[in-house]
């Protein structure tokens, strides 16, 4: 079972607005690594660099001043101009590219720096691989690799209020966190990912608005949560979340009872917890819903197993607590215990007895 990753055309309008190039508003000294040092040797410098973990992993340099006191805030929305270098060859360059600043959509490294950025702030940021694509590969860049950028803050937007957007600028909003959750989850950066997932079902509570809007759009704010609730549930369990991973799940289930993933990954969780009869009447039920599943018959195996272990320690820890263990057994043991002891004192003595006769008439044929 994967994460779902399938998108509405909001996502595809979104990622088309984002990738963007207005060439009209980029300096064109920006456009290539050659000239991209002669505008930072022209621009205003100051030769320091801010560490801004203490640790030289995470670095800034301010290229060009912006306007003082104007830093944006955490989920704020900022219009960025990004160059990013990999060993002195530009692997990414993006304008008039959004972000929800605090919310994942660009590496650790990055998010960070740009909420120490003023409006109109040119910078140079370096930043480690541990917070930035780490041990694994991106397109055009290798694990482990050091990545430079070059930003520019344009545009410190406030976040709209929730409450006042239409139902497709929530499900828009609410696929861009969802999609960037899936892409932390392949990472394997769940902590990331539930973030992102909790902050797209921020765009999804349901209003009487809404379930009018959603008459005329096949229940699209519901069927998008289930979809989000589903892959929060996934990324739970990853982290040995439980009960929380059970709770979003049961949410699944009370909507859409034949939901296979959902059920699927309460068997799971319930396997998980130990509580193997019920782990065990969930997977029966997938496999009705689901008979060509294979993987569930090993699972009912295990459980069947697992089951009848737990029955028989139950029956033993009954009867102990009401007196009732099995006395001829007890009875058979003392026995046979008894006999081992009999017979080995018995062979001592027949020993015993045998040197004895032997020490006699050894004396009596030497003397």
């Amino acid at each position: 079972m994967t994460v779902d990753s399938s998108e509405s055309n909001e996502i595809g309008e979104d990622n088309m607005l984002r990738e963007k190039v207005q060439a009209d508003s980029i300096p064109t000294e920006l456009n290539s690594q050659d000239s991209t040092k002669e505008v930072s040797e022209s621009m205003e410098t100051k030769d320091e660099w801010m560490d801004i973990l203490g640790n030289g992993q995470l670095k800034k340099k301010v290229i060009k001043e912006g306007e003082d006191g104007t830093r944006p805030n955490k989920r704020d929305i900022c219009k960025l101009k990004v160059v990013c270098e990999v060993n002195g060859e530009i692997v990414e360059e993006k304008d008039d590219f959004m972000i929800q600043l605090g919310d994942m959509e660009v590496v650790q490294g990055l998010d960070l720096t740009i909420s120490l950025m003023d409006k109109d702030e040119i910078a140079e940021v370096y930043v480690d691989p541990r917070f930035g694509y780490g041990d694994q590969p991106e397109e055009k860049i290798p694990p482990n690799s050091v990545l430079k950028y070059i930003v520019e803050l344009k545009e410190i937007i406030f976040e709209p209020i929730i409450e006042t957007l239409s139902v497709s600028e929530r499900l828009k909003m609410s696929n861009v966190k969802r999609d960037r959750g899936n892409f932390w989850y392949n990472r394997k950066k769940m902590t990331y990912a539930i973030h992102c997932y909790r902050r797209a079902l921020e765009y999804l509570v349901s209003t009487n608005q809404d379930d009018q809007e959603d008459s005329h759009n096949g229940n699209t704010i519901l069927e998008s949560c289930m979809k989000v609730k589903n892959n929060l549930t996934a990324a739970l369990m990853k982290t040995e979340a439980y009960d929380a991973a059970l709770e979003n799940v049961e949410d699944v289930l009370s909507h859409q009872p034949q939901n296979l993933k959902a059920l699927y990954r309460k068997g799971q969780i319930l396997k998980q917890k130990g509580e193997y009869a019920k782990a065990h009447a969930i997977f029966l039920e997938v496999q009705k819903l689901e008979p060509s599943m294979t993987s569930l018959q090993s699972e009912l195996v295990y459980l069947e197993d697992k089951i009848a272990k737990e029955q028989e320690s139950e029956k033993m820890l009954y009867a102990k607590m009401l007196g009732r263990v099995n006395n001829s057994k007890s009875k058979k043991i003392k026995v046979e215990n008894k006999y081992k002891i009999a017979k080995g004192i018995l062979w001592t003595l027949v020993g015993g007895t045998s040197t004895a006769l032997v020490g006699i008439l050894i004396h009596k044929f030497v003397s």
